[in-house]
């Protein structure tokens, strides 16, 4: 159990050795701790915001290291706290000592996520601006960092407690009339009341539609990469990745289970699925892999579809007719491979044939690099992921999801209920459920099992 009124410090930067490394302190007693072991500037007549060159001593009065010590004086700092960072050198025995030295003189080492635990605590930012923070520091492309940034920003959170608050004063006068039930008035416009319940839920549902594109800027799009045996699948993984990731061989089914990976091209994160070659087969492990090519299918979003240029017309239909019926809502890439091998092939014609007016497809060899650079730039055109601008709010958490599908279902029920003249205690009951769900987005509602697996996932000195 963590108590709040600790002092907690530890090292803010990646491990290992740098140029530099940051040790952050925080706490009612960071600039006292901090100043037994600091040789420079009184800290007590620091301003706020300002950076001072000085010395740092061990816990002997030994001398440590030249330090810049930037102070951030409270409430205006990232937790809300007195908040001392201490630039030191990259060393790895510096940052040790100097984080030992620390505890000595009266610090905690933080728990993963406390820095920013605290700023939640202290009303610095509300729950999906603070788990937006751990989004940012895991970015791994362009738009998974913008669409993060904008949910760190607020936008998501003033949104959802403008909701909120509206449907507050509505739930509010329903409870006055129960007050006055014998007097039979009516305080609350159920015109209104129905009006503002399906802005609410327009709102809500849109939202909740979003985590299926925000899931996948945050994850990667997924990309699977289905065909027969010996297709060139694994070659053409290995070629949009630049890396000897899956094995190749000429032996029919040689990939069994499903191999994945990611590559951020044009600013987007995809996550890459090579699947087994599908295909009757007896062998047992083998169906299952097949099997697990199918599922990988229903999950993806694009679809890489190799043929082998030499494969005969009635094989290519073949296939097409087992595969297709899985992808009437996803983009199709029809690939016909080995290009350099079979140069002059009807296969192009038969397959481009196959797939709709909306998909593409490609006569390519998977060893030329232009082919495949031609090949990266049509996957990245049908991305087809929503622009995003400063106030735009996309879903990408999947306790948010779940919290606004709930939220859905509870506005849901109010808007029915106030179209059958339910009685105004049940609808108050939806709506306020309706509430709770919200709110437990922003953390207006919460419990210390979320917080507590929700910084979990957070590193060491944020």
């Amino acid at each position: 159990m963590t108590d709040s009124n600790d002092t907690i410090c530890a090292v803010s930067t990646p491990a290992g050795t740098g140029g530099i490394a940051v040790i952050r302190v925080s706490g009612p007693q960071a600039t006292d701790i901090v100043a037994r072991n600091w040789n420079g500037s009184d800290i007590n007549s620091m301003q706020s915001h300002t950076a001072h060159l000085g010395h740092i001593t061990d816990s002997n009065g030994n001398l440590l290291d030249q330090t810049v010590l930037t102070l951030y004086r409270s409430p205006n700092s990232f937790t809300g706290e007195d908040v001392v960072e201490i630039a030191c050198h990259g060393s790895a025995w510096i940052q040790q000592q100097l984080v030992s030295t620390l505890i000595d003189s009266g610090c905690r080492l933080a728990q993963p996520g406390e820095f920013t635990r605290r700023a939640f605590a202290n009303g610095r930012m509300d729950l999906s601006q603070a788990e937006a923070v751990a989004d940012v520091i895991a970015a791994t492309s362009e738009a998974a960092h913008r669409v993060a940034l904008n949910q760190m920003r607020g936008n998501f959170g003033r949104r959802l407690n403008e909701l909120r608050d509206r449907l507050l004063q509505f739930v509010s006068l329903i409870e006055l009339e129960l007050d006055f039930s014998e007097e039979d008035v009516t305080f609350a416009n159920r015109d209104q009341l129905l009006a503002l319940a399906h802005e609410i839920s327009d709102e809500v549902n849109r939202l909740a539609l979003s985590y299926h594109d925000g899931n996948a800027i945050r994850n990667g799009i997924p990309v699977a990469i289905v065909g027969p045996t010996n297709a060139g699948k694994s070659t053409l993984l290995n070629a949009l990745l630049g890396d000897d990731r899956a094995l190749v061989s000429d032996i029919h089914g040689t990939t069994r289970d499903v191999i994945e990976d990611t590559v951020n091209m044009g600013g987007i994160m995809f996550r890459f699925i090579d699947t087994a070659g599908i295909r009757e087969s007896d062998d047992t492990i083998e169906a299952m892999g097949i099997a697990r090519s199918f599922t990988m299918l229903d999950r993806a979003r694009i679809v890489l579809w190799v043929t082998d240029a030499t494969t005969p017309e009635g094989d290519i239909k073949d296939f097409a007719g087992r595969i297709l019926p899985h992808c009437s809502d996803k983009h199709v890439i029809a690939i016909v491979n080995k290009a350099d091998l079979t140069p002059a092939t009807t296969a192009i014609d038969t397959v481009g044939a196959l797939v709709s007016d909306n998909d593409d497809s490609l006569l390519m060899s998977a060893h030329n690099a232009d082919d495949v650079n031609r090949l990266r730039d049509i996957i990245t055109a049908a991305a087809t992921l929503p622009s995003t601008g400063d106030n735009d709010v996309i879903v990408t958490n999947a306790r948010h999801y779940e919290a606004l599908t709930r939220a859905g279902e509870a506005i849901s029920r109010a808007i029915d209920g106030i179209g059958t003249g339910l009685s105004g205690d049940l609808v108050s009951q939806d709506i306020r459920e309706c509430m709770h769900y919200l709110g437990t987005i922003t953390g207006e509602i919460t419990t210390t099992d979320i917080l507590a697996n929700i910084f979990a996932h957070f590193c060491i000195g944020k």
